[in-house]
């Protein structure tokens, strides 16, 4: 069996299906593994992330892949988020004693970076989310199932301009890589249901302690420990269709491969370039991937020549700069590389829908971001700027823009013995590692019912806990 793609979705399939007892071949056209989700190495022998990648509690699939991989230990997870303000003022989330939706309502009430009037509308709003069980009624009846954008839900249940700013957005376009006005209101309504409102652990943040290569290793071992390879550097030219089912794989150096069924585990450009045109004009299934757009993520990087950050992360709110992680202190106190460069500290921030940033030079996203920088952590303002790099990524995911759901594709094909993988598939998740973990185990759930020999693989949510228990059975919502 042929899997194409090394990154999350790709290697979830391989792994899955190789404990079953395929045996794989695993394609990667980079010299690595991970796909998005991935580091490398600079010349001056420092690791870093492509884009600094995290999970939550709530992502049951992705935490079943990371075990399956053998990097379930690499995953260091937290409790409190911690939130600073464009002046340097902080503000802290955390759960309590409390059972779910409230465990975090104590840190919440005393959140400084809101106003009682925010607070009171943010709260309003979100024991509705519950009380719906997570499916609001007036999603639910959205006309030709194309809803509403989160911005314009937003403001129809009243929420001021700061809240809107400092508390859905901060949170949503993080974790959707989207802009709230092009976003799908369900999957805002999703985020904070499964990771705030039904679960007490849902909202955990986890994040690696080691460069995000580092993970998949396990994935290697696991194919090849069963007879199968894995290939990099392996550049496929096209895949063969005849008769109405895939025939092969052909690669640039002119060498066909063949085998019983393949998974395409691609972002759903590259697939549409390797089809056969003239199959994309008559599989509306494939026709309708043109139709997904996508949104960008910027990651920024600076060494600095001492440390200046103390805690592991922090959530920026209005600045252009979301995130900042301290990669020193996730990497056990390691620099995060090579010591030639005499680097003290390595911070690496995030940006998320970075439409902004996409035609701006690299010098001017470092001196924006290091302003920023300087006015959240103090402690910066005198350090010494080594080095810095930025990485640009301007088609990082799919957009979750109202009506995308109508393009993505289930995980069987209308081509007979291929399947479909990533992040774009119909998931019920947006593009984040947890959705593109659950469309390779979807893809692996196809593949063996088609060969019958029928395995189930998906991991159910986290179970519905506390007072949200009694309102997601009337919903129809069993998470």
């Amino acid at each position: 069996m042929i899997v194409i793609g090394g990154g999350l979705a790709g290697l979830s399939a391989a792994v899955a299906l190789a404990e079953t007892g395929y045996r794989i071949t695993l394609l990667e056209k980079r010299p690595f593994l991970g796909g998005r989700a991935t580091s490398y190495v600079l010349p001056s022998g420092d690791h870093i992330d492509n884009c600094q990648h995290v999970t939550l509690g709530c992502c049951t699939n992705l935490d079943d892949f990371y075990r399956r991989a053998g990097a379930d230990g690499k995953i260091r997870f937290y409790d409190r988020l911690i939130f600073s303000s464009a002046d340097g003022q902080r503000g802290e989330m955390h759960s309590s004693w409390l059972p779910a939706p409230l465990h975090v309502a104590p840190s919440f009430a005393t959140f400084p970076l809101l106003d009682w009037t925010d607070k009171r509308a943010i709260g309003s709003l979100l024991m509705s989310i519950m009380r719906s069980g997570g499916r609001p009624a007036d999603l639910a009846s959205a006309p030709d199932g194309v809803r509403p954008s989160m911005l314009e839900w937003l403001r129809r249940h009243k929420q001021t301009e700061q809240a809107v700013r400092r508390f859905w957005g901060v949170v949503l376009i993080s974790a959707l890589d989207e802009l709230l006005e092009r976003t799908d209101a369900q999957y805002g309504v999703d985020v904070f249901w499964k990771a705030f409102l039904a679960n007490r652990t849902g909202y955990r943040i986890g994040i690696p302690t080691v460069p995000l290569a580092d993970l998949y290793d396990g994935c290697r071992k696991a194919v090849m420990s069963r007879g199968g390879e894995v290939r990099l550097r392996a550049t496929i030219r096209r895949l063969e269709i005849g008769d109405g089912g895939i025939t092969g794989v052909a690669f640039e150096s002119g060498e066909m491969l063949r085998a019983d069924y393949y998974v395409a585990a691609v972002p759903q450009d590259a697939l549409l370039e390797l089809l056969p045109a003239e199959i994309t004009a008559q599989q509306p299934v494939f026709e309708n991937l043109k139709q997904l757009k996508t949104s960008p993520i910027t990651g920024v990087h600076f060494w600095f020549d001492r440390v200046v950050m103390d805690e592991p992360f922090l959530t920026l709110v209005d600045t252009t700069t979301q995130w900042i992680f301290n990669k020193n202190l996730l990497y056990g106190g390691e620099s995060g590389g090579g010591h030639e460069s005499g680097a003290r500290q390595y911070l690496q921030l995030v940006i998320s829908a970075s439409y902004d940033l996409v035609q701006r030079s690299r010098q001017e996203i470092i001196d924006l971001c290091l302003q920023e920088v300087h006015r959240a952590i103090p402690a910066a303002r005198e350090a010494r700027l080594l080095k810095s790099t930025v990485i640009k990524e301007t088609a990082a995911t799919f957009s979750p823009e109202p009506g995308c759901d109508r393009w993505r594709p289930a995980a069987a094909s209308p081509v007979r013995g291929l399947f479909l993988a990533g992040d774009w598939t119909a998931t019920g998740w947006p593009a984040t590692m947890e959705g593109a973990v659950r469309s390779g185990y979807l893809a692996a759930e196809a593949l063996t019912k088609a060969d019958g020999r029928r395995q189930k693989f998906l991991k159910a949510d986290l179970p519905v806990q506390g007072i949200s228990k009694l309102f997601a059975g009337r919903s129809g919502n069993k998470t």
